[in-house]
């Protein structure tokens, strides 16, 4: 398990992957449109499954933009998005095909999307409220406006609903309306320097005790068709007005399959003296999903929890795990929301504060409360850092239709992959 690890500036999510164009960058290449039918080879130490999301570095030059990769004659078109991010290029796509002995060839070809093809519409980019599209459609909203955090509503997944709760934002007839403090999907925690970041909220008794967290800046990293990231820092404030500590947050979201994705890296940094995280159940990356999916909802309607060990509803709580799916329905049709815990991340794998009656939280943190006979306080030292890292799979279907097994490994331990990019022939 990671204690704390020196602050360093941090690194997108991703793969390691080779790139070779095949010819040094010229003018041409500034433009996706520029590559057409340059044949790509993957290779991988292993069987890759049909379907796998990759985000993979690039090592070589290939513009930004939409891109659509094929698999032989007769396969079928899927898209890919490359970005940039801190002076490196990635690449996001799903496999067309299983291959047994993890090879792949493709041809890759630059697309060109309009501007209203992007996710973010310009006019949204520095706005307190930036809604986030895919491919055109409505996929979340960062709301930094809100006295007490930031956070993102709505969530919607494939299907085209929104999967996590609208109450207190909105009043939805026959939702739950209950701590309204747990808005969505957010990043916070009760105990802080003992000052909580968890139950702070406008809806909520007023508390001498609450703290806040305000967005000090914003970089949109990319703003694709398929795919948008999103960096912020931000300021953890306590009641005194003094500050606590910062964060450095990198959200990505995809939609380059039949799911839709979104990453977490967040890097929390004491730079206002050490900093103390409480043990406490109330935290700490969490989100409330939409009420029709409660496992006892006032409908009774079939949702579920399952963790990777195969533990389920009730006995999922307070246990430590790589992942979690919660799944049920919304408007008829059963969906899902898993939470991948990356091995990077501190405390992996962390223990889980999710709740049969919606709450879904990644907690490290809140050991005492979770039945084990140690603290789980942690003292971060001044100057040092901590980093958290988490993948949303919005999914259709149940928890085994999900293939959250392979999920996992393909976020966690990928294989090592390598892609050439031939001269176009």
């Amino acid at each position: 398990m990671t204690a704390s690890t020196r602050y360093t500036p941090l690194a997108v999510l991703g793969w390691a992957l080779a790139l070779l164009s095949g010819r040094p960058a010229n003018a041409a290449d500034a433009s996706p449109r520029s590559i057409v039918n340059r044949p790509v080879v993957i290779h991988a130490n292993g069987p890759i499954g049909a379907g796998t999301f990759v985000v993979a570095e690039i090592k070589g030059t290939l513009p930004p933009g939409l891109y659509s990769l094929k698999q032989g004659d007769n396969g079928t078109a899927t898209p890919a998005e490359v970005f940039e991010q801190a002076g490196r290029t990635f690449i996001a796509l799903t496999t067309d095909r299983a291959e047994a002995d993890g090879t792949g060839s493709y041809t890759i070809t630059g697309q060109e999307p309009s501007e209203s093809g992007r996710a973010i519409a310009p006019d949204h980019l520095q706005a307190k409220e930036v809604p986030i599209a895919a491919g055109g459609k409505p996929f979340a909203t960062y709301l930094s406006g809100d006295p007490f955090k930031p956070y993102y509503f709505p969530v919607i997944g494939p299907t085209g609903a929104s999967f996590t709760r609208a109450y207190p934002m909105k009043q939805v007839q026959g939702e739950d309306e209950d701590h309204p403090h747990q808005r969505s999907l957010f990043f916070t925690h009760g105990n802080v320097n003992g000052f909580d970041f968890w139950a702070a909220d406008t809806k909520n008794k007023p508390n001498p005790k609450f703290g806040s967290i305000k967005e000090t800046a914003r970089t949109i990293v990319h703003n694709g068709a398929l795919a948008a990231v999103l960096r912020t820092t931000d300021d953890w404030v306590g009641p005194n007005g003094k500050k606590v500590l910062e964060d450095e947050r990198v959200v990505a979201f995809y939609s380059l399959g039949k799911n839709r994705v979104i990453d977490f890296d967040v890097t929390l940094k004491a730079t206002d003296g050490p900093v103390t995280f409480g043990d406490t159940k109330e935290g700490m990356f969490g989100l409330r999903v939409a009420s029709s999916m409660d496992v006892k909802s006032k409908t009774n309607s079939g949702g579920k929890i399952v963790n990777a060990e195969g533990l389920t509803d009730d006995s999922a709580w307070g246990k430590a795990s790589p992942w979690v799916d919660y799944t049920g329905p919304v408007e008829g049709k059963t969906v899902g929301i898993a939470i991948l815990n990356h091995p990077d991340s501190f405390r992996y794998p962390t223990t889980w504060h999710v709740r049969t009656y919606g709450l879904f939280a990644a907690n490290p943190f809140g050991w005492h409360d979770f039945g084990q006979p140690r603290s789980g306080e942690h003292v971060l030292p001044n100057g040092e850092s901590i980093r958290f890292r988490y993948r949303i799979i919005l999914h259709s279907g149940d928890t085994a239709a999900a293939n959250l097994p392979a999920e996992f490994q393909a976020y966690a331990q990928p294989p090592r992959v390598e892609i050439e990019a031939k001269p176009e022939r």
